[in-house]
């Protein structure tokens, strides 16, 4: 049988790992053939952004290492308002066709990819076969051309992806009085439908926790957004009656996300108060920081490589959760939950999001959102800026590339409880295992710094533990080979080694997946 089978266990609790008297791991004792179902998750679950800024061209995050020019090449290409300038540089229009990028992403599907991000609340589609013009139409900030739709479409359909996304509104797609307009909608939606698309969910717009900067009028409250949203829906439920509609897509709540900025924000409560239950699914943003480029912008909410194992890091994806699944419950009962952008951290992520370091917190906040009902979570980004899965110049995987593949191969739709106790520093999930009746796959994240813990387990189950030389390192290892692509972009075997004895060392600073294919879950046949 082949190997594909790692260890993924899901419950997000956080358990003890000294005793208090003298320092001594404790062990745990998992069974996984008992192991209970707690639910499930969307067999896209795991998917992915690429930012709208990515497809037309235009100023993204600069990368820490970069030197590039950060100034636009033409005054048409703008930024969100209220950011420095400086933490910018253009790039040109993503190369959807380059085939190690696709090769990359149909390894991680089924999947969503999303194509929105703040850029979209501005983007002009240009519904001809002509290029874009130097400068976008009054009243919009970029210009999305056929062609460049046409790749996303069909870089989603090679990718074994169905496409989520935003529409515009800004200035530009309003009447006189300021009211949204359907007409870039409508054309857009029609296009996609001509080349043999379809858009599977969106949200209206982009954040509109964040409306002023994401480009809607000045002082854009949640009266104005549902006045819009009810043109909206009646134009969608029309034109793509199919479509999930997704929102209110919020974000910076739950946490102190923008402390220390000035941005003005309209709070989620108050705009599904005043939309009252309209929404397909409940969609939500989360981001337990922003980068260290924030920072320099006058925002207090950062971390550091120094937290990043920590308690409180690794479970404020959890808390964010939290926060937006009570609101879902108090206006919206019973609607599926999606979140559609998180990452290692806002405004393109830290130095250290393209680590090893950040892989403790990407798998962790898979795990979790899972075991709270999550239906689909969306890494931003696929391959731009600092928290790409891929470096954003040569598409090489990063380590949280590997984890999501990891995860993918390993990780099944049905949650279990994984029944382990509380030990500090140790976080444990479990899913029936992907393709494998019966079986269940059990991921144990070691996030302590000094000491080893002992997992009790049956015989017979495959072994696949992530490690680094350093934390912060670029390159991962997979049961001690460093994990890299092969000859024509060939992806490495990812074979767990069978484990002989019934229990299971995991050393400080790792993450195993842990695969058991003969247990006989009755959850999992």
């Amino acid at each position: 049988m082949k190997r594909r089978i790692c260890i993924l266990v899901q419950a997000g609790i956080a358990l003890r790992l000294y005793s208090a008297a003298a320092g001594v791991a404790q062990q745990v004792t998992l069974d996984p053939g008992r192991m209970a179902r707690v639910g499930s998750v969307d067999e896209r679950f795991q998917s992915y952004n690429v930012e709208m800024v990515e497809v037309t061209g235009g100023r993204f995050w600069k990368p820490y290492a970069s030197a590039a020019e950060s100034a636009p090449p033409h005054p048409g290409l703008t930024a969100p308002g209220g950011i420095d300038p400086s933490l910018y540089q253009y790039r040109p229009p993503i190369d959807l066709g380059n085939a190690r990028l696709r090769k990359l992403a149909a390894a991680l599907g089924p999947a969503y990819i999303r194509v929105s991000g703040t850029w979209a609340n501005s983007a002009y589609f240009q519904d001809s076969g002509s290029p874009a013009p130097a400068t976008p139409p009054q009243g919009f900030g970029s210009v999305l051309t056929r062609a460049e739709w046409k790749g996303v479409v069909d870089f989603a359909r090679a990718a074994h992806a169905q496409i989520v996304t935003s529409f515009a509104i800004s200035a530009g797609t309003r009447d006189a009085a300021g009211v949204w307009t359907p007409a870039q909608a409508q054309a857009f939606l029609r296009y996609t439908k001509s080349i043999g698309g379809s858009i599977a969910a969106a949200e209206f717009m982009n954040e509109p926790t964040f409306a002023a900067m994401g480009g809607a009028p000045k002082d854009y409250s949640a009266a104005d957004y549902a006045r819009d949203f009810d043109v909206f829906h009646k134009f969608i439920r029309r034109a793509a009656p199919q479509m999930i509609v997704l929102g209110p897509g919020g974000i910076g709540e739950g946490t102190a996300l923008v402390s220390g900025g000035t941005m003005r924000t309209v709070a989620s409560a108050d705009i599904l108060a005043a939309t009252g239950p309209v929404f397909d699914a409940f969609s939500y943003h989360s981001y337990g920081a922003v980068s260290a480029r924030c920072g320099r912008a006058g925002m207090t909410a950062t971390t550091t490589e120094d937290a990043a194992l920590s308690a409180d890091w690794l479970q404020r994806s959890g808390k964010m959760e939290a926060y937006y699944a009570a609101l879902r419950d108090r206006f919206e009962p019973g609607k599926p939950l999606w979140n559609t952008e998180t990452g290692q951290a806002a405004c393109g992520g830290d130095r250290w999001a393209s680590t090893f370091l950040d892989t403790f917190r990407y798998l962790n906040q898979l795990g979790t959102l899972a075991r709270s009902g999550v239906q689909v979570q969306m890494h931003n980004t696929l391959n731009a800026s600092d928290y790409g899965l891929l470096d954003e110049t040569t598409y090489e995987p990063r380590p949280d590339y590997w984890a999501a593949l990891l995860w993918h191969r390993l990780m099944g739709a049905t949650v279990l409880d994984p029944a382990a106790g509380q030990v500090a520093n140790l976080y444990v999930y479990a899913h029936c295992l992907r393709g494998v009746p019966g079986g269940v796959a059990v991921l144990a994240i070691n996030a302590d710094r000094a000491v080893t813990q002992t997992l009790q387990v049956p015989r017979g189950a495959y072994r696949s533990t992530l490690t680094a030389a350093h934390l912060a390192d670029a390159r991962m290892m997979l049961n001690g080979t460093v994990l890299a692509l092969g000859a024509d972009d060939a992806l490495p075997p990812l074979d767990g080694v069978k484990v002989d004895a019934d229990h299971v060392d995991l050393a400080p600073e790792s993450i195993t997946f842990l695969a058991f294919p003969h247990v006989e879950n009755s959850s999992c046949r």
